[in-house]
């Protein structure tokens, strides 16, 4: 009988894994109108794992599964497939999602399982603000990053800016942090226009903003703050803006959107990412591990991805494991890690990243389809005052 009882000890420990699993779900849109944002960021993502495991995939002897789920960018789904993620498959960390609506409805399914989940790329201010709670980090930046950023390449005393938004958290919050940033530089904001999601005929709008500014003296611009496909700023400017005195500017984006760039040479505003502007080891091991993979550039949600990737690795070995959610939390806040963008850092208090921005000006260069983003000026992390909103 004992040795029967032995015999059965020896069975299940040779059939016993030799190290226990890390899990990290990445609950993203990966089907829907972010699609390419969202395969952008899981590429991201795994080159971010790989490069801070040196290619094992593994955490001190522990192997790395990452675990898919797609919100098909619905936030009752993302917020059931988190609970999934987290009850059924027991996931340690989740990343994701890509669209801020479906953010906002998975942030209390973390605080319900007490799991950390890092935002990666969604970027509405509410996120790590009104609707934050302690289980949240965000690699991607939020909506005062891009405002405050795109302030201090447009703002001045005598600029009066409309904008062009999507109505929803995105589009809204984005405007909202716009027009504090750049009033604080003197500009004000004439007037603002909001439009559905999947708006394609922009006349209407275009013609109430040229008509609510044609009277507006000085320096006029449009702002676009646009997530997705159907981007208005080359419908737009085929209207003639310039006729009412009208520049168009915006923000960066991913490198299919900037073929309507290409038609805005010396357009100026300030960006997330763009392959080329970054100087440091990290980007030139993306730049180069993704051509190798894919034979293109990493764009921008892949910058993003690979760093939510680090972050996750350097958190688990600051922590001594991803078992302990206390401990990952203490480890995470004000960790700093080593970026595509350079130095990253999760602010304690609401566990943004703070991270640098880029001022560009649009140029056109022989043999790219598009109107490439050079730099201007770096953007540093002091520069920028963004709000604690939580």
């Amino acid at each position: 009988m004992l040795r029967s009882v032995f015999s059965a000890l020896a069975i299940m420990a040779m059939a016993a894994p030799l190290s226990a699993e890390i899990r990290i779900a990445h609950v993203y849109g990966k089907t829907g109108p972010f699609e390419a944002y969202a395969k952008q960021s899981h590429d991201g993502l795994m080159m971010g794992l790989a490069y801070a495991t040196g290619g094992t995939m593994e955490i001190d002897g522990e192997p790395i599964v990452v675990i898919e789920k797609d919100t098909q960018l619905k936030p009752d789904l993302g917020k059931a497939l988190l609970a999934e993620a987290y009850g059924d498959d027991d996931a340690h960390i989740a990343v994701g999602p890509v669209s801020s609506g479906v953010a906002l409805a998975m942030l209390p399914v973390a605080e319900e399982y007490e799991r950390v989940l890092i935002v990666e790329p969604a970027v509405a201010d509410s996120i790590t603000g009104e609707n934050w709670n302690r289980y949240i980090f965000r690699t991607g930046r939020n909506s005062s990053q891009d405002a405050i950023a795109n302030a201090v390449a447009l703002g001045g005393k005598d600029v009066s800016v409309a904008t062009l938004a999507q109505d929803y958290a995105f589009g809204r919050d984005g405007v909202a942090a716009f027009k504090e940033a750049i009033e604080k530089t003197g500009a004000v904001v004439a007037y603002e226009e909001y439009v559905p999601t999947d708006t394609t005929d922009f006349t209407a709008a275009a013609e109430r903003i040229f008509q609510n500014m044609a009277d507006v003296e000085g320096d006029k611009k449009l702002f676009i703050i646009w997530a997705g496909g159907g981007n208005p700023m080359g419908k737009i400017n085929a209207m003639d803006p310039s006729r009412f005195g009208l520049e168009i500017a915006t923000g960066g984006n991913i490198l299919a959107a900037l073929t309507a760039y290409k038609e805005l040479p010396g357009m100026e505003g300030a960006t997330y990412y763009y392959y080329e502007i970054p100087k440091n080891p990290v980007n030139d091991w993306l730049v180069e591990e993704h051509m190798k993979r894919f034979g293109t550039p990493p764009d921008f949600f892949t910058a993003g991805g690979m760093s939510a990737g680090i972050a996750v690795v350097e958190a688990i070995k600051a922590a001594g494991g991803a078992e302990d959610t206390e401990a990952l939390i203490d480890a995470m806040e004000g960790l700093e890690w080593a970026s595509p963008k350079g130095p990253m850092r999760f602010r304690a208090e609401d566990h943004q990243a703070l991270q640098v921005m880029y001022h560009f000006r649009t140029e056109v260069q022989e043999g790219k389809d598009y109107g490439v983003p050079v730099l201007v000026r770096e953007i540093g992390i002091d520069e920028m005052d963004i709000p604690i909103r939580n």
